[in-house]
């Protein structure tokens, strides 16, 4: 197989030639910008240099898939938040966060043309024509998400709890943004899409989650034409279940999470990524702590194996192809 026939039938959860190993999110360093020549900031928006970076994901440690977009600010930068894009050591932060209600939502029809977002779709392009037989996995951010850039987390949780209908609101005016970007998306390349919201369950609680986003998660599952991969950071076990009736592809999860438990969760309605540990194990353990790792997942029966979120930035890359040596056994 090719990895990208290897990560779409694992994503249908169909048997594959060897285990896939991939990323979801980013796995961007400091590392691998000095390999390939493609630095932050400017790797966040230059298309050539988001390119070359995210390509190091296959070229360098070996990995399935193409993911190029590394930060959680595109579309916020592009709904007039204020972005500082960082530096080579820093992901970018959001500083402004312009809106106070629904009705302060305005997603213009210019959208896709807005530089934070043609530069994904520019990526994109280039990396279907150089990488044909690679996964490319676009991203986008939920409307939680996009809710906390928007409005502040702090802000946004409170009005959970005084104000649930005008969270509704926000929420349903946010819905279109997440579908429009992944679609075009699609069309510029990527043969699946990662839907990243980030309703951790330190944040959420399971009623919250199946209450406010189930019913969206559902509807985006539907409108994005290609499958999806969800990504919640934190403990999700409580509500693994719910997402497995989602009708999304596939569930990203993160070492809070056991993989057997993750498994017994999501039964046989879902593909499982993840969920080898960034901060003890990929960035301070050993090659045999990763081996472990990955061991576990693949008798726990996880489809794809892959860090459990966005890297950090100073991953040894050792670790990083010890994850895939690991998984080809």
């Amino acid at each position: 197989m090719t990895p990208r026939q290897r990560i779409l039938e694992a994503l249908q959860r169909h048997p594959t030639d060897v285990v896939p190993v991939g990323n979801a999110v980013s796995i961007a360093t400091t590392h691998l910008m000095a390999a390939t020549g493609c630095f932050f900031p400017e790797a966040h928006t230059d298309p050539e240099l988001m390119a070359g970076l995210a390509a190091a994901g296959h070229e360098i440690l070996g990995l399935d898939t193409i993911a190029p977009v590394f930060s959680v600010q595109h579309e916020a930068d592009a709904l007039g938040c204020e972005v500082n894009w960082g530096r080579v050591d820093l992901m970018p932060e959001c500083g402004v966060h312009p809106c106070r209600s629904a009705a302060d939502i305005r997603l213009r029809a210019d959208l896709l043309v807005h530089p934070s977002i043609v530069v994904v779709l520019d990526a994109l392009r280039i990396l279907r024509e150089r990488h044909p037989d690679v996964a490319l996995v676009g991203k986008v951010f939920g409307p939680w998400t996009l809710a906390y850039h928007l409005f502040g987390v702090e802000r946004f949780l409170i009005m959970t709890l005084d104000s649930p209908d005008e969270v509704r609101r926000i929420l349903r005016a946010l819905m279109p943004l997440p579908a429009l970007f992944a679609r075009a998306q699609i069309e510029a390349g990527a043969d699946a899409i990662t839907l990243a919201d980030h309703a951790t369950g330190d944040l959420v609680s399971p009623i919250m989650y199946h209450d406010f986003l189930w019913p969206l998660h559902r509807e985006l599952a539907g409108d994005i034409r290609a499958p999806v991969i969800l990504h919640i950071c934190g403990d999700t076990l409580d509500r693994i279940a719910w997402i497995s009736r989602s009708g999304l592809a596939c569930f990203h999860f993160e070492s809070k999470v056991p993989a057997d438990q993750a498994r017994w969760a999501a039964g046989e309605r879902i593909a499982l990524m993840g969920n080898i540990n960034n901060p003890r194990t990929l960035l301070f353990g050993a090659e045999d702590d990763v081996a472990a790792e990955v061991e576990a997942c693949l008798l726990a029966g996880v489809e794809i194996i892959a860090p459990e979120c966005a890297v950090p930035l100073t991953t040894p890359t050792d670790n990083l192809q010890a994850m895939v040596r690991a998984a080809r056994g």
